[in-house]
């Protein structure tokens, strides 16, 4: 036991790049869509990565974003609430000089409707105690239509066609 914990503290404490923390999840559909797929997180360091394969999808652009609530219970995706915002910033595009950390972006589904989005960042932890940058409790979520990056405060990206609960 105690080298457990000493090689817990001396991984959190100092060695942080080394440590990885990962979690996996099944993306379940929504508002009467097939939507399937999974979604990887995995924490490096201060780096998250997600990870989304979507199949079942509807050929063309869908918005992904993070939303408020870990919660998919209702059957239209509604129970997540509205998109992650922590600093109260406007809708846009990530990078840009108005966005806030649910806006991940979009995802392209082929003609077979299957879609791989990769994103990478170091403003998100993995159940740290940063509640500006935990996204433990939050969804994902898959929307029907592609974000605008403008429209306040959704991008005009539609229905909610598939859900993540970040556990």
């Amino acid at each position: 036991m105690k080298i457990t914990t000493l090689s817990m503290l001396v991984c959190g404490a100092i060695f942080t790049v080394s440590c990885t923390t990962a979690k996996n999840y099944k993306i379940n559909s929504k508002s009467g869509t097939n939507t399937q797929g999974t979604a990887d997180f995995v924490q490096k360091g201060k780096n998250v990565k997600m990870d989304l394969n979507v199949y079942k999808l509807t050929p063309g652009i869908h918005a992904v974003h993070i939303h408020e609530k870990g919660d998919c219970s209702a059957t239209d995706g509604s129970s997540a609430g509205g998109h992650w915002n922590p600093s109260k910033n406007d809708h846009g595009k990530w990078g840009s000089e108005h966005f806030h950390m649910g806006d991940i972006g979009n995802l392209v589904a082929d003609k077979n409707g299957t879609a791989r989005l990769i994103f990478d960042t170091d403003k998100w932890c993995i159940g740290c105690k940063d509640e500006s940058k935990n996204i433990i409790g939050k969804t994902i979520i898959i929307h029907a239509g592609q974000d605008d990056f403008h429209t306040q405060p959704t991008g005009n990206a539609g229905g909610r066609v598939g859900c993540v609960e970040i556990k």
